[in-house]
């Protein structure tokens, strides 16, 4: 199961409008896009970023997209011309670790990202996403830590808390890790990718209608039905989807 970076770049970065970027697709956070969008976003930043490839908003906002519909080795080859163009800049350098992290270059990210950290000014960010690095390379402890920095610089952001509770997921330790899901959860801030996040958990526990719920939650029934098919594949790669299924009481079996 891998643990995704939710921490390297802001929500605020998804929203950022740039006379570069077609307004209407820059305006829309990429999280509440449905495929068809996100191919479409995907389409119109990369003819702007064809245009103009040095540009740091533009080429921030197509590695993101390139990012969620998968396109890894794509994004990273992005932020590699975005980093050569803007070598110091610090949202750069955060940005480029995730796509290193993405594309499977971790030892990579972390040195990456701790070129953009500053002791003297910590980011929350950067600590959230190296957490999740460390995690990758199986060095949980030391990621809780950063998850813990985070948090400390960063109080009940819901992000990091997810990221912390996905770290369990990682270590077996289920319980603890719906306790962190719940929690992020309910923070004022907290999106979609939580409610996944902590969705998950719960369907690995074995209450499958309840995981399906949240899912669902708050979303339209396009976005809902797209969470839970994905909720299914997490949780058939775990080679429990049957099992949880069959297992939750009063929950029709799905074919």
């Amino acid at each position: 199961m891998a643990l995704s970076v939710t921490g390297c770049t802001t929500s605020k970065r998804d929203t950022l409008t740039t006379g570069s970027i077609p307004q209407r697709i820059s305006a829309a956070p990429l999280d509440g896009m449905n495929a068809s969008e996100l191919a479409e976003a995907e389409r119109s930043i990369g003819a702007a970023y064809v245009k103009n490839p040095s540009n740091k908003d533009i080429g921030l906002r197509y590695a993101n997209v390139l990012g969620m519909t998968g396109k890894n080795t794509q994004a990273l080859a992005v932020m590699q011309q975005v980093a050569i163009a803007h070598p110091a800049d610090r949202d750069v350098l955060s940005a480029y670790g995730k796509a290193q992290a993405g594309a499977g270059q971790l030892e990579q990210a972390l040195t990456t990202i701790n070129r953009a950290q500053t002791p003297d000014h910590p980011d929350w960010r950067l600590y959230s996403a190296e957490g999740a690095v460390l995690d990758q390379l199986g060095r949980s402890q030391e990621a809780r830590a950063k998850y813990r920095q985070a948090l400390n610089t960063r109080p009940n952001e819901p992000t990091v808390m997810s990221n912390l509770g996905m770290s369990y997921v990682l270590s077996g330790d289920l319980k603890t890790a719906e306790s962190y899901m719940k929690n992020a959860s309910q923070q004022p801030g907290a999106d979609s990718r939580v409610r996944q996040n902590l969705a998950l958990v719960v369907g690995l526990q074995g209450r499958f209608a309840e995981a399906e719920g949240i899912a669902r939650r708050e979303l339209s029934q396009q976005q809902a039905d797209a969470n839970v098919t994905y909720l299914r594949s997490m949780l058939s790669q775990q080679n429990s989807w049957r099992k949880l299924a069959d297992s939750d009481k009063g929950t029709t079996a799905v074919n």
